[in-house]
Protein backbone atom coordinates (compact mmCIF):
# COMPACT_ATOMS: atom_id res chain seq x y z
CA UNK A 1 0.00 0.00 0.00
CA UNK A 2 1.46 3.53 -1.03
CA UNK A 3 2.45 5.79 1.54
CA UNK A 4 0.01 8.42 0.45
CA UNK A 5 -3.18 5.97 0.69
CA UNK A 6 -6.08 7.11 2.46
CA UNK A 7 -6.18 5.08 5.86
CA UNK A 8 -9.47 4.73 7.93
CA UNK A 9 -7.20 4.54 11.13
CA UNK A 10 -3.12 5.47 11.64
CA UNK A 11 -1.80 4.54 14.94
CA UNK A 12 1.01 5.97 16.40
CA UNK A 13 3.15 3.94 18.18
CA UNK A 14 4.18 -0.04 17.87
CA UNK A 15 4.45 -1.13 21.94
CA UNK A 16 2.05 -3.85 23.22
CA UNK A 17 -0.94 -1.19 23.19
CA UNK A 18 -0.54 0.15 19.81
CA UNK A 19 0.08 -3.14 18.25
CA UNK A 20 -3.06 -4.30 20.53
CA UNK A 21 -5.29 -1.65 19.22
CA UNK A 22 -3.69 -2.09 15.42
CA UNK A 23 -5.44 -5.86 15.70
CA UNK A 24 -8.66 -5.11 17.19
CA UNK A 25 -9.26 -2.20 14.40
CA UNK A 26 -8.40 -4.37 11.83
CA UNK A 27 -10.56 -7.15 12.92
CA UNK A 28 -13.22 -4.35 13.38
CA UNK A 29 -12.87 -3.69 9.69
CA UNK A 30 -10.92 -0.34 9.19
CA UNK A 31 -8.79 0.29 6.97
CA UNK A 32 -5.38 0.59 9.48
CA UNK A 33 -1.94 1.80 9.01
CA UNK A 34 0.72 1.36 12.74
CA UNK A 35 3.22 3.57 12.44
CA UNK A 36 6.44 2.73 14.65
CA UNK A 37 9.58 5.11 14.89
CA UNK A 38 12.13 2.09 15.93
CA UNK A 39 12.83 -0.61 13.44
CA UNK A 40 11.04 -2.93 14.85
CA UNK A 41 8.05 -3.02 17.27
CA UNK A 42 8.45 -3.36 21.23
CA UNK A 43 11.03 -1.12 21.32
CA UNK A 44 10.29 1.20 23.93
CA UNK A 45 8.51 1.13 27.46
CA UNK A 46 7.50 -2.43 26.39
CA UNK A 47 10.19 -3.83 26.33
CA UNK A 48 11.27 -4.51 29.39
CA UNK A 49 8.76 -5.75 32.22
CA UNK A 50 7.64 -8.38 34.64
CA UNK A 51 5.91 -10.08 32.43
CA UNK A 52 3.10 -11.22 34.57
CA UNK A 53 -0.59 -11.65 33.74
CA UNK A 54 -2.79 -9.60 36.83
CA UNK A 55 -6.03 -10.53 37.54
CA UNK A 56 -6.04 -6.50 39.10
CA UNK A 57 -7.02 -7.47 42.59
CA UNK A 58 -5.46 -4.67 43.45
CA UNK A 59 -6.04 -2.22 41.06
CA UNK A 60 -8.25 1.09 42.20
CA UNK A 61 -11.78 -0.28 41.84
CA UNK A 62 -14.21 1.77 39.28
CA UNK A 63 -11.22 3.19 37.52
CA UNK A 64 -10.41 2.71 33.81
CA UNK A 65 -7.38 0.66 34.61
CA UNK A 66 -8.86 -1.60 36.54
CA UNK A 67 -11.52 -2.33 34.09
CA UNK A 68 -9.02 -2.69 30.81
CA UNK A 69 -6.71 -4.92 33.24
CA UNK A 70 -9.42 -7.17 33.70
CA UNK A 71 -10.91 -7.55 30.56
CA UNK A 72 -7.67 -7.96 28.98
CA UNK A 73 -6.71 -10.72 31.44
CA UNK A 74 -10.21 -12.74 30.22
CA UNK A 75 -9.55 -12.01 26.82
CA UNK A 76 -5.65 -12.85 26.85
CA UNK A 77 -7.05 -16.29 28.21
CA UNK A 78 -9.26 -16.38 25.25
CA UNK A 79 -7.31 -16.04 22.78
CA UNK A 80 -3.65 -18.05 24.36
CA UNK A 81 -4.48 -21.25 23.18
CA UNK A 82 -5.35 -20.86 19.68
CA UNK A 83 -2.05 -18.57 19.22
CA UNK A 84 0.27 -20.77 20.98
CA UNK A 85 0.76 -18.37 23.62
CA UNK A 86 2.41 -19.00 26.97
CA UNK A 87 0.31 -18.83 30.26
CA UNK A 88 1.83 -20.52 33.31
CA UNK A 89 -0.01 -20.40 36.09
CA UNK A 90 1.64 -19.96 39.52
CA UNK A 91 -0.48 -17.62 41.55
CA UNK A 92 0.86 -14.80 43.51
CA UNK A 93 1.13 -13.92 47.21
CA UNK A 94 1.27 -10.56 48.95
CA UNK A 95 3.58 -11.34 51.52
CA UNK A 96 4.06 -9.76 54.65
CA UNK A 97 7.40 -9.09 56.70
CA UNK A 98 6.18 -6.88 59.91
CA UNK A 99 2.74 -6.39 61.73
CA UNK A 100 2.46 -3.03 59.59
CA UNK A 101 2.52 -5.27 56.22
CA UNK A 102 -0.31 -7.46 58.43
CA UNK A 103 -2.44 -4.37 59.10
CA UNK A 104 -2.86 -3.31 55.19
CA UNK A 105 -4.32 -7.12 54.72
CA UNK A 106 -7.59 -5.98 55.20
CA UNK A 107 -7.35 -3.33 52.83
CA UNK A 108 -6.00 -5.09 50.30
CA UNK A 109 -8.30 -8.31 50.80
CA UNK A 110 -11.49 -5.81 50.30
CA UNK A 111 -10.15 -3.87 47.24
CA UNK A 112 -9.83 -7.30 45.45
CA UNK A 113 -13.49 -8.09 46.39
CA UNK A 114 -14.62 -4.68 45.59
CA UNK A 115 -12.70 -5.98 42.11
CA UNK A 116 -14.44 -9.36 41.93
CA UNK A 117 -11.30 -11.03 42.46
CA UNK A 118 -10.68 -13.73 44.67
CA UNK A 119 -8.14 -14.41 47.03
CA UNK A 120 -7.17 -16.05 50.66
CA UNK A 121 -5.16 -14.98 53.44
CA UNK A 122 -2.60 -17.28 54.82
CA UNK A 123 -0.93 -17.62 58.42
CA UNK A 124 2.83 -17.88 58.76
CA UNK A 125 2.63 -21.87 58.69
CA UNK A 126 0.70 -21.97 55.43
CA UNK A 127 2.57 -19.40 53.59
CA UNK A 128 5.87 -21.33 54.31
CA UNK A 129 4.28 -24.85 53.08
CA UNK A 130 3.38 -22.96 50.22
CA UNK A 131 6.44 -22.02 49.38
CA UNK A 132 9.56 -23.24 51.74
CA UNK A 133 12.27 -21.37 50.46
CA UNK A 134 10.53 -18.02 52.09
CA UNK A 135 12.63 -16.14 54.53
CA UNK A 136 11.61 -17.68 58.01
CA UNK A 137 10.49 -13.99 59.28
CA UNK A 138 7.02 -14.80 56.86
CA UNK A 139 4.45 -12.89 59.24
CA UNK A 140 1.56 -14.50 56.62
CA UNK A 141 0.48 -13.72 53.31
CA UNK A 142 -2.74 -13.03 50.71
CA UNK A 143 -2.68 -15.64 47.81
CA UNK A 144 -3.86 -14.34 44.58
CA UNK A 145 -4.41 -17.82 42.92
CA UNK A 146 -5.20 -16.17 39.36
CA UNK A 147 -1.87 -14.59 38.35
CA UNK A 148 -0.26 -16.33 36.02
CA UNK A 149 3.04 -15.41 33.86
CA UNK A 150 3.61 -15.07 30.11
CA UNK A 151 5.90 -14.26 27.30
CA UNK A 152 5.69 -10.56 27.29
CA UNK A 153 6.73 -10.24 23.58
CA UNK A 154 5.50 -12.90 21.66
CA UNK A 155 2.55 -11.80 22.54
CA UNK A 156 2.34 -8.19 21.13
CA UNK A 157 3.65 -9.74 18.39
CA UNK A 158 0.62 -12.12 17.74
CA UNK A 159 -1.21 -9.00 18.07
CA UNK A 160 0.25 -7.29 15.24
CA UNK A 161 0.92 -10.46 13.38
CA UNK A 162 -2.32 -11.26 13.20
CA UNK A 163 -3.61 -7.50 11.58
CA UNK A 164 -1.06 -7.82 9.31
CA UNK A 165 -2.19 -11.28 8.16
CA UNK A 166 -5.68 -9.81 7.78
CA UNK A 167 -5.02 -6.50 5.75
CA UNK A 168 -3.34 -4.09 8.03
CA UNK A 169 -0.31 -2.03 7.61
CA UNK A 170 3.17 -1.93 9.51
CA UNK A 171 5.15 1.05 8.75
CA UNK A 172 8.55 0.59 10.63
CA UNK A 173 11.21 3.90 11.29
CA UNK A 174 8.23 5.98 10.30
CA UNK A 175 8.37 8.27 13.23
CA UNK A 176 5.58 11.13 13.21
CA UNK A 177 7.05 14.60 13.15
CA UNK A 178 3.94 16.49 13.02
CA UNK A 179 0.55 16.81 10.70
CA UNK A 180 -2.80 18.70 10.12
CA UNK A 181 -6.21 17.79 9.80
CA UNK A 182 -7.80 18.95 6.63
CA UNK A 183 -10.96 18.38 5.17
CA UNK A 184 -11.74 15.75 7.77
CA UNK A 185 -8.38 13.91 6.91
CA UNK A 186 -5.24 14.21 8.93
CA UNK A 187 -1.85 14.16 7.16
CA UNK A 188 0.75 12.84 9.13
CA UNK A 189 4.70 13.97 8.34
CA UNK A 190 6.70 10.89 8.46
CA UNK A 191 10.47 11.50 8.76
CA UNK A 192 12.21 10.25 5.50
CA UNK A 193 8.65 9.17 4.40
CA UNK A 194 5.74 9.92 2.53
CA UNK A 195 2.97 11.54 3.94
CA UNK A 196 -0.03 9.06 5.57
CA UNK A 197 -2.94 9.98 5.10
CA UNK A 198 -5.88 8.64 7.66
CA UNK A 199 -9.13 9.90 8.48
CA UNK A 200 -8.65 9.13 12.27
CA UNK A 201 -5.55 8.88 14.51
CA UNK A 202 -4.93 6.80 17.44
CA UNK A 203 -2.21 7.93 19.97
CA UNK A 204 -0.49 4.75 21.48
CA UNK A 205 3.13 6.63 21.67
CA UNK A 206 3.67 5.53 25.14
CA UNK A 207 6.65 7.51 26.53
CA UNK A 208 5.89 10.25 23.78
CA UNK A 209 2.52 10.47 24.25
CA UNK A 210 2.30 14.14 25.07
CA UNK A 211 4.65 14.98 22.65
CA UNK A 212 2.57 13.19 20.05
CA UNK A 213 -0.80 14.62 21.47
CA UNK A 214 0.39 17.78 20.97
CA UNK A 215 -0.26 17.52 17.14
CA UNK A 216 -3.72 17.61 17.78
CA UNK A 217 -4.11 19.61 21.16
CA UNK A 218 -1.73 21.51 23.96
CA UNK A 219 -1.91 17.95 25.95
CA UNK A 220 -4.01 17.69 29.11
CA UNK A 221 -1.27 15.07 30.86
CA UNK A 222 2.44 15.30 30.75
CA UNK A 223 4.80 11.97 30.78
CA UNK A 224 7.07 11.60 33.76
CA UNK A 225 9.30 8.38 32.96
CA UNK A 226 9.50 6.01 35.70
CA UNK A 227 11.95 4.16 35.19
CA UNK A 228 12.31 0.63 36.98
CA UNK A 229 15.73 -1.60 37.10
CA UNK A 230 15.45 -5.47 37.36
CA UNK A 231 18.30 -8.56 37.80
CA UNK A 232 17.98 -11.30 36.75
CA UNK A 233 18.98 -14.42 38.23
CA UNK A 234 20.46 -17.46 36.48
CA UNK A 235 18.04 -20.66 35.69
CA UNK A 236 19.84 -22.42 38.30
CA UNK A 237 17.40 -20.73 40.75
CA UNK A 238 14.14 -21.14 38.93
CA UNK A 239 13.29 -24.40 40.97
CA UNK A 240 13.37 -22.47 44.33
CA UNK A 241 10.28 -21.50 44.10
CA UNK A 242 6.78 -21.58 41.88
CA UNK A 243 4.63 -18.75 43.51
CA UNK A 244 4.94 -14.53 42.63
CA UNK A 245 6.14 -12.89 45.99
CA UNK A 246 4.91 -9.80 45.70
CA UNK A 247 5.28 -6.80 48.61
CA UNK A 248 3.05 -4.72 50.38
CA UNK A 249 2.50 -1.76 47.47
CA UNK A 250 3.24 1.32 48.78
CA UNK A 251 1.40 4.69 46.97
CA UNK A 252 4.46 5.04 44.65
CA UNK A 253 5.15 1.52 43.48
CA UNK A 254 3.65 -2.21 44.05
CA UNK A 255 7.39 -2.46 45.15
CA UNK A 256 9.63 -5.40 44.67
CA UNK A 257 8.90 -8.33 43.08
CA UNK A 258 10.20 -11.43 42.29
CA UNK A 259 9.33 -14.07 40.56
CA UNK A 260 10.08 -16.70 38.18
CA UNK A 261 10.04 -15.86 34.42
CA UNK A 262 8.74 -18.20 31.54
CA UNK A 263 12.44 -18.46 30.43
CA UNK A 264 13.36 -19.95 33.01
CA UNK A 265 15.23 -17.33 34.85
CA UNK A 266 14.14 -15.37 38.24
CA UNK A 267 13.10 -11.81 38.17
CA UNK A 268 14.18 -9.30 41.12
CA UNK A 269 12.16 -5.29 40.57
CA UNK A 270 11.54 -3.32 39.68
CA UNK A 271 12.61 0.21 41.02
CA UNK A 272 10.21 3.26 40.97
CA UNK A 273 12.40 6.26 39.51
CA UNK A 274 10.52 9.41 38.16
CA UNK A 275 13.18 10.93 35.51
CA UNK A 276 13.32 13.20 32.34
CA UNK A 277 14.97 11.14 29.65
CA UNK A 278 12.45 9.28 27.55
CA UNK A 279 13.98 6.50 25.62
CA UNK A 280 17.68 5.40 27.34
CA UNK A 281 17.12 4.06 31.27
CA UNK A 282 20.25 3.24 32.87
CA UNK A 283 21.38 0.81 35.33
CA UNK A 284 23.33 1.70 38.51
CA UNK A 285 24.85 -0.34 41.21
CA UNK A 286 23.41 1.40 43.98
CA UNK A 287 20.62 -0.02 43.32
CA UNK A 288 21.13 -3.13 41.79
CA UNK A 289 22.80 -4.24 45.13
CA UNK A 290 19.64 -3.17 47.06
CA UNK A 291 17.42 -5.25 44.77
CA UNK A 292 19.85 -7.97 45.69
CA UNK A 293 19.75 -7.39 48.60
CA UNK A 294 16.07 -7.43 48.61
CA UNK A 295 15.56 -10.73 46.79
CA UNK A 296 18.07 -12.41 49.35
CA UNK A 297 15.99 -10.85 52.07
CA UNK A 298 13.07 -13.08 50.86
CA UNK A 299 14.43 -15.68 49.24
CA UNK A 300 17.67 -16.80 51.37
CA UNK A 301 18.89 -19.31 48.71
CA UNK A 302 19.10 -17.11 46.26
CA UNK A 303 22.71 -15.86 47.81
CA UNK A 304 23.70 -19.57 46.27
CA UNK A 305 22.77 -18.14 42.62
CA UNK A 306 24.73 -15.79 40.12
CA UNK A 307 23.17 -12.78 38.50
CA UNK A 308 22.89 -13.56 34.66
CA UNK A 309 21.78 -10.02 33.60
CA UNK A 310 20.37 -6.42 34.82
CA UNK A 311 18.21 -4.05 33.06
CA UNK A 312 15.99 -1.02 33.16
CA UNK A 313 12.52 0.09 31.30
CA UNK A 314 10.51 3.40 31.20
CA UNK A 315 7.04 3.43 32.05
CA UNK A 316 5.07 6.26 30.95
CA UNK A 317 4.09 7.93 34.03
CA UNK A 318 1.88 10.84 34.06
CA UNK A 319 0.21 12.95 37.12
CA UNK A 320 -2.94 11.37 37.08
CA UNK A 321 -3.28 7.83 38.56
CA UNK A 322 -5.67 6.46 35.70
CA UNK A 323 -5.03 5.76 31.96
CA UNK A 324 -5.80 8.87 29.79
CA UNK A 325 -8.15 7.44 26.89
CA UNK A 326 -10.41 9.37 25.10
CA UNK A 327 -11.89 10.33 21.94
CA UNK A 328 -11.71 13.83 20.50
CA UNK A 329 -15.04 13.80 17.88
CA UNK A 330 -14.15 17.22 16.49
CA UNK A 331 -10.24 16.54 15.83
CA UNK A 332 -10.76 12.84 14.88
CA UNK A 333 -8.32 11.43 16.87
CA UNK A 334 -8.45 9.13 20.13
CA UNK A 335 -5.77 9.41 23.18
CA UNK A 336 -4.42 6.44 25.06
CA UNK A 337 -1.98 7.52 27.31
CA UNK A 338 -0.51 7.44 30.88
CA UNK A 339 -0.18 3.19 30.44
CA UNK A 340 1.78 2.02 33.26
CA UNK A 341 3.44 -1.16 34.18
CA UNK A 342 -0.02 -2.95 33.51
CA UNK A 343 -0.21 -1.94 29.99
CA UNK A 344 0.79 -5.73 29.18
CA UNK A 345 -2.49 -7.27 30.87
CA UNK A 346 -4.59 -4.38 29.63
CA UNK A 347 -3.75 -4.10 26.16
CA UNK A 348 -6.41 -6.26 25.15
CA UNK A 349 -8.74 -4.70 27.29
CA UNK A 350 -7.82 -0.59 26.25
CA UNK A 351 -7.73 -2.39 22.52
CA UNK A 352 -11.42 -3.30 22.97
CA UNK A 353 -12.27 -0.08 24.55
CA UNK A 354 -10.75 1.95 21.59
CA UNK A 355 -12.88 0.09 19.08
CA UNK A 356 -16.12 1.00 21.14
CA UNK A 357 -14.66 4.87 21.54
CA UNK A 358 -14.41 4.72 17.34
CA UNK A 359 -17.86 2.96 16.70
CA UNK A 360 -19.72 5.86 19.02
CA UNK A 361 -17.72 8.48 17.65
CA UNK A 362 -16.67 8.42 14.20
CA UNK A 363 -17.58 5.05 12.14
CA UNK A 364 -19.02 1.81 12.33
CA UNK A 365 -17.27 -0.68 10.16
CA UNK A 366 -17.91 -4.24 9.52
CA UNK A 367 -16.06 -6.79 11.48
CA UNK A 368 -14.18 -9.28 9.52
CA UNK A 369 -15.24 -12.80 8.90
CA UNK A 370 -13.16 -15.27 8.42
CA UNK A 371 -10.23 -14.10 10.71
CA UNK A 372 -7.07 -15.58 9.97
CA UNK A 373 -5.50 -16.69 13.54
CA UNK A 374 -1.22 -16.82 13.90
CA UNK A 375 0.79 -19.46 15.08
CA UNK A 376 3.59 -18.26 17.20
CA UNK A 377 6.37 -20.00 17.45
CA UNK A 378 7.37 -21.23 22.12
CA UNK A 379 9.87 -19.64 23.81
CA UNK A 380 8.83 -21.14 27.03
CA UNK A 381 10.85 -23.68 28.82
CA UNK A 382 7.55 -25.37 30.22
CA UNK A 383 6.93 -26.69 26.57
CA UNK A 384 8.83 -28.48 23.95
CA UNK A 385 11.01 -26.15 22.11
CA UNK A 386 12.82 -26.85 18.30
CA UNK A 387 15.95 -27.56 20.16
CA UNK A 388 14.57 -30.93 21.24
CA UNK A 389 13.57 -32.02 17.80
CA UNK A 390 16.21 -34.49 16.30
CA UNK A 391 16.39 -32.70 13.04
CA UNK A 392 16.79 -29.16 15.23
CA UNK A 393 20.12 -28.45 12.89
CA UNK A 394 23.03 -26.43 14.57
CA UNK A 395 22.23 -24.60 17.82
CA UNK A 396 23.54 -21.08 17.35
CA UNK A 397 22.72 -19.74 21.32
CA UNK A 398 23.86 -22.86 23.61
CA UNK A 399 22.67 -20.91 26.84
CA UNK A 400 19.15 -20.42 25.50
CA UNK A 401 19.00 -23.25 23.49
CA UNK A 402 18.41 -21.59 20.17
CA UNK A 403 18.72 -23.08 16.82
CA UNK A 404 20.20 -21.43 13.97
CA UNK A 405 16.83 -22.47 11.81
CA UNK A 406 14.41 -20.47 14.43
CA UNK A 407 16.84 -17.57 14.19
CA UNK A 408 16.81 -17.60 10.19
CA UNK A 409 13.35 -18.43 10.22
CA UNK A 410 12.91 -14.62 12.58
CA UNK A 411 14.83 -13.14 10.04
CA UNK A 412 12.91 -14.39 6.86
CA UNK A 413 9.46 -14.10 7.83
CA UNK A 414 7.47 -12.98 5.35
CA UNK A 415 4.66 -11.29 7.66
CA UNK A 416 6.71 -9.49 10.38
CA UNK A 417 10.60 -10.05 10.29
CA UNK A 418 13.15 -8.74 12.61
CA UNK A 419 13.61 -5.74 12.01
CA UNK A 420 16.29 -4.99 14.81
CA UNK A 421 19.11 -7.08 16.00
CA UNK A 422 16.43 -6.38 19.86
CA UNK A 423 13.77 -7.57 17.92
CA UNK A 424 15.56 -10.79 16.81
CA UNK A 425 16.40 -11.40 20.75
CA UNK A 426 12.68 -11.09 21.70
CA UNK A 427 11.60 -13.62 18.63
CA UNK A 428 14.17 -16.08 19.79
CA UNK A 429 15.97 -15.42 23.05
CA UNK A 430 18.92 -15.61 21.14
CA UNK A 431 22.02 -13.64 22.92
CA UNK A 432 19.94 -13.80 26.44
CA UNK A 433 21.36 -16.37 28.38
CA UNK A 434 24.23 -16.81 31.42
CA UNK A 435 26.42 -15.46 28.38
CA UNK A 436 24.89 -12.12 27.20
CA UNK A 437 26.10 -13.20 23.86
CA UNK A 438 29.58 -13.62 24.48
CA UNK A 439 30.17 -17.07 22.82
CA UNK A 440 27.15 -16.79 19.78
CA UNK A 441 27.22 -13.31 19.02
CA UNK A 442 29.33 -14.16 16.19
CA UNK A 443 27.62 -16.80 14.94
CA UNK A 444 24.04 -14.66 15.35
CA UNK A 445 25.55 -11.61 13.40
CA UNK A 446 26.48 -14.31 10.71
CA UNK A 447 23.50 -15.15 10.18
CA UNK A 448 21.67 -11.58 10.45
CA UNK A 449 23.87 -9.18 8.36
CA UNK A 450 22.45 -10.18 5.33
CA UNK A 451 18.86 -9.49 6.87
CA UNK A 452 20.14 -6.52 9.15
CA UNK A 453 22.32 -4.34 7.51
CA UNK A 454 24.52 -2.18 9.24
CA UNK A 455 25.14 -4.81 12.19
CA UNK A 456 28.80 -5.78 10.95
CA UNK A 457 30.75 -3.44 10.48
CA UNK A 458 34.10 -3.44 8.06
CA UNK A 459 37.55 -2.42 10.41
CA UNK A 460 39.79 -3.67 7.24
CA UNK A 461 41.47 -6.72 5.75
CA UNK A 462 43.63 -9.07 7.48
CA UNK A 463 41.47 -8.96 11.08
CA UNK A 464 39.30 -11.84 9.64
CA UNK A 465 38.94 -13.63 6.70
CA UNK A 466 36.15 -11.77 5.20
CA UNK A 467 37.40 -8.41 6.69
CA UNK A 468 34.88 -8.06 9.09
CA UNK A 469 34.39 -7.20 12.64
CA UNK A 470 31.48 -9.38 14.50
Amino acid sequence: MAGDSLYDIAIIGGGVVGCAVFRACVLAGARTVLLEKGGDLLEGASKANSAILHTGFDATPDTLEAACVQRGYALYRDICVDMNLSVVKTGAMVVAWTEDDLAQFPKIIEKAARNGVTVRRLDAREAKEREPALAGDVRGAVLVEGEHLIDPWSAPMAYARQAILNGGTLLRRARVEGGMRQDGVWHLDIAGKPTVQARRVINCAGNYGDLVEAIARPSPFQIIPRKGQFVVFDKTAHDLFRTIILPVPTALTKGVVVTRTVFGNVLVGPTAEPQQEREFPTVDHDNLEALRKAAFRIIPALHEHDVTTTYAGLRPATQFSDYQIEALKTEGWITVGGIRSTGLTGALGIAEHVVALYRDNFADPAPLKDVALPQMPNLVEERPRPWMQPERGPIACHCERVTEKEIEIALKDEVLPAGTLGGLRRRTRCMMGRCQGFYCTRRVMELAEAHLPGLVTPIGEGQRGDGRDV
